[in-house]
């Protein structure tokens, strides 16, 4: 009726003012829709994002489990001056480069009156696997539990992924989200934590400016700012990770036969540019057989990155059709091979690594030949995703390969 109305006063008016009467309303429109989303989610026709809880409004109340094993309420930390609840997750690039400077915040405000609570908000099924080229963990409870004591969280990590209920009342758009609320919980101030996913290039903070305000009794100058990020994994999100893993298991899949030599070629791994990660396998192998389906997550999750991960079965060259087979359940659309000589061990030497032989052996190759991970028998997938990340050159997200190289 909105839009009809509007349409109907523009038909009456002067052709010239008509024209830049529509410009303005287009200009506002794009302006509403850019603010009101995430920077990589694209307008759903049909579906209804949860609006940004307003400044002004009291805090939602939540009750929900922490990787503490404890359940956390808001009424838990009533006698803070300032709650600031940030809502995150594990698989995105730019709430990875911000986990160190919450940490700083809760670190810098301890015993000042000011509590820092976050919120994985996200429905873990809803998560492509293409959009987790960088990173080690999904967004499941489980492993939000492997991040918070891989990076030494100081603060609640709290899990929404169930139900999204909170994320629901609070509207958060990308990770990471803060909401500010003052002693009488309400809200003071929504927005980015500061103005650059690069910590050394962020001059704006204000979500600190927002604490500092808060604690002075003063008015926040800035009370709200665009949340740059991935957006949030709504539920209705699913389809379309079901979609893309539906149509991933309709991709050909092959093996092919190499030879010693051409191993040899392979190893080297000159002029490819990309990282080359090898698994040594066999139908016969029940931990290689086991790790297959880890393995092909990494090939999916890595597809767009600068890495190849190829596989080597050991089996004898009479036995392709068994392997080729085994390969085809798999869904493994990575490429494959397998060794054309009938004395497997004839690989062993060709790799020219540590290897002594026995399968499973994975093992990370640099651009330049060099042997920068390997493992013997069952593969750790959570070490050999982090080998992968530590070595794997910044691209889109410039700091990531420093944010895996880094302990905090």
């Amino acid at each position: 009726m909105l839009r009809s109305s509007v349409l109907l006063r523009l038909s009456l008016m002067p052709a010239g003012r008509a024209c830049r009467a529509a410009l303005a309303l287009m200009a506002l429109s794009v302006l509403m829709t850019s603010t009101a989303l995430g920077q990589d989610d694209i307008p759903k026709t049909g579906v209804g994002l949860p609006p940004i809880l307003k400044i002004g409004t009291a805090a939602p109340d939540f009750s929900l489990p922490g990787v503490d094993g404890k359940t956390h309420s808001l009424k838990d930390y009533a006698s803070s001056k300032v709650l600031a609840v940030i809502f995150s997750c594990d698989h995105c690039p730019v709430a990875q480069m911000y986990e160190q400077r919450i940490k700083q915040l809760a670190t810098d405000y301890q015993g000042k009156g000011v509590a820092v609570v976050v919120i994985m908000g996200n429905d873990p099924k809803a998560v492509h696997l293409s959009e987790e080229g960088y990173t080690d963990l999904g967004d499941s409870f489980g492993d939000m539990k492997l991040r918070a004591a891989y990076r030494k969280f100081n603060f609640p990590y709290l899990y929404d992924g169930e139900t999204q209920a909170v994320a629901l009342k609070y509207g958060p758009v990308a990770t990471p989200h803060a909401f500010i609320f003052d002693q009488q919980r309400i809200l003071r101030y929504e927005g980015r934590i500061d103005s650059n996913q690069r910590e050394a290039l962020a001059i704006k903070h204000e979500t600190r400016d927002a604490i500092e305000s808060l604690l002075a009794g003063k008015p926040v100058v800035v009370p709200d700012t665009p949340a740059m990020g991935c957006s949030t994994k709504w539920a209705y999100k699913e389809k379309g990770a079901q979609a893309e893993v539906a149509e991933g298991e309709k991709q050909p899949v092959a093996v092919d036969m190499v030879s010693v030599e051409q191993l040899k070629a392979l190893r080297a791994n000159i002029g490819t540019d990309k990282l080359l990660l090898v698994n040594f396998w066999a139908t016969w192998c029940a931990p290689c057989v086991e790790e297959f389906p880890r393995l092909q997550e990494m090939v999916r999750m890595y597809a767009r990155r600068q890495i190849q991960i190829m596989t080597v079965s050991v089996n004898s060259p009479d036995e392709k059709k068994m392997v080729l087979e085994f390969l085809q359940k798999q869904h493994a659309i990575n490429r494959n091979l397998l060794v054309d000589s009938n004395d497997s061990a004839d690989a062993v030497p060709a790799m020219h690594t540590d290897w002594k032989g026995g399968v499973p052996y994975t093992v990370l190759i640099g651009m330049k030949g060099e042997v920068l991970y390997q493992t013997q028998g069952t593969m750790d997938a959570l070490e050999v995703k982090r080998a992968v990340l530590k070595y794997l050159p910044d691209d889109h997200y410039l700091g990531q390969q420093a944010y895996w190289n880094s302990t905090f």
